[in-house]
């Protein structure tokens, strides 16, 4: 058979072609979030979008990482951020009234380091609990903040309806570390004349907005807030915003950057349904709950965004 040299001059350009094209392709955004389902008995959930609207669960929906440490062996409320030397780090609810929290660490979401114990409350022996903790890299200072909120009956009274709420009066506490092997001492980090859980952090240009859930019971609040700092170690205004959530329970705050959009995804735990509300500016606000879809059961945890390489790694695992 011949081939004429036009033939192969074709074949040629139109592989450079399609070479060139697929070159041009953008690199998608891919985005994930880490959640729990149930009472967090099984553990790390992680599902992905990119969009930032559909959410899909990986691995069928099945856990990533069962939890070992803990009074109750719980994952609940896991926050994971991913450090400048490209490690995924992860803390955690271990139970209900423990007053130390989880910690592991990853290298591709797959395969995590052994579980820890941090015990971020042991030094206060009135502490009753230590729930969702949250991380935050602070680019700046180079220190991970690790926040979560406690209640200290010695420093705050019961909270009104003590029956209803089991007495718990929260407030915001932290710790900072830069190796995860020392810590500094647990101090007060968010001090509002509320009861306060769910602390979230997003840095928006030199400013660094704090999202949290108002825990007053009466009257009824359970919604989300917005505080704003430009100094982390002068703390947050406790003069919040309105609530930026609608008249429902919400939960769980968890800010992404989607394009020009700051999202905040959240549980609408009474209605067993997740929600989000997106802005442009950080101050007016659109729930978008209708836009979004999730994957059943899930609870709240927090969303981040990955290289299409850590994604398309996820993606294979079964």
């Amino acid at each position: 058979m011949k081939i004429s040299c036009f033939s192969i001059l074709v074949t040629v350009s139109l592989l450079f072609a399609s070479f060139t094209a697929s070159a041009k392709q953008p690199v998608k955004n891919a985005y994930l979030f880490a959640y729990f389902v149930g009472n967090g008995e099984d553990g790390l959930h992680l599902a992905y979008s990119y969009d930032g609207l559909e959410w899909k669960a990986l691995k069928g929906g099945k856990s990533f990482l069962t939890p070992t440490v803990g009074k109750d062996r719980l994952m609940r409320d896991p926050s994971i951020v991913q450090g400048p030397d490209g490690v995924f780090r992860m803390v955690w609810t271990s139970g209900w009234w423990d007053r130390g929290i989880g910690y592991a660490s990853s290298k591709d979401l797959v395969h995590w380091s052994e579980q820890q114990n941090v015990p971020v409350m042991e030094y206060e022996p009135t502490a009753k609990n230590a729930w969702a903790p949250e991380l935050f890299y602070d680019k700046k200072s180079k220190d991970y903040y690790i926040f979560w909120a406690s209640t200290v009956p010695s420093l705050h009274p019961d909270a009104p309806d003590s029956a209803t709420e089991k007495g718990l009066n929260h407030r915001l506490y932290c710790v900072t570390t830069k190796d995860f092997h020392s810590f500094t001492p647990a101090k007060l980090f968010f001090d509002p004349d509320f009861s306060v859980i769910d602390g979230a952090i997003l840095q928006k240009g030199r400013e660094y907005m704090l999202f949290l859930k108002n825990e007053t019971l009466r009257p009824v609040q359970k919604n989300i807030r917005v505080t704003a700092t430009f100094d982390l170690q002068k703390g947050f205004v406790t003069q919040v915003s309105p609530p930026i959530t609608g008249k429902y329970w919400a939960e769980g705050p968890s800010p992404l950057f989607v394009g020009s959009y700051i999202y905040v995804y959240f549980d609408k735990y009474r209605d067993h349904k997740y929600g989000a509300v997106r802005s442009k500016d950080g101050a007016t606000w659109e729930d978008v709950s209708g836009k979004v879809s999730f994957p059943k059961g899930m609870r709240h945890g927090t969303a981040f965004q990955v290289s299409s390489a850590v994604l398309d790694t996820l993606l294979l695992v079964r």
